[in-house]
């Protein structure tokens, strides 16, 4: 089952960085997407690590089409949930799409 949903991107929010009980370090950046429905619902995709450069190349008011990975975890009898986004491509005309990354390109 593939998962991607086309829409304008309204917002981009700030790096998020930290480090996990292990000691390792983690980076995960979220964005916001307005679907094209009927009835247009805002939705807010995460991208981490090495994926994170992703969104570089769109700005707030390029149509994307956002593909990505639903997952659920439990945690003291509550479900949360995740949306990873894993590729992005522009409809946007004036974007040239950078969906493409390198591990090298994190900026750590």
């Amino acid at each position: 089952m593939q998962n991607s949903i086309k829409g304008t991107l309204t917002k981009v929010l700030d790096v998020e960085k930290g480090t996990t009980q292990a000691g390792k370090d983690w980076v995960k950046k979220s964005f916001v997407v307005k679907t094209e429905d009927k009835y247009p619902k805002e939705v807010c995709f995460t991208l981490f690590g090495e994926k994170v450069p992703m969104l570089d190349s769109h700005k707030v008011g390029d149509v994307i089409t956002t593909h990505f990975n639903l997952s659920s975890r439990e945690y003291n009898g509550k479900y949360y949930h995740n949306i990873d986004a894993w590729k992005i491509d522009s409809e946007t005309a004036t974007t040239v799409n950078k969906s493409e990354y390198h591990a090298t390109d994190v900026p750590f």
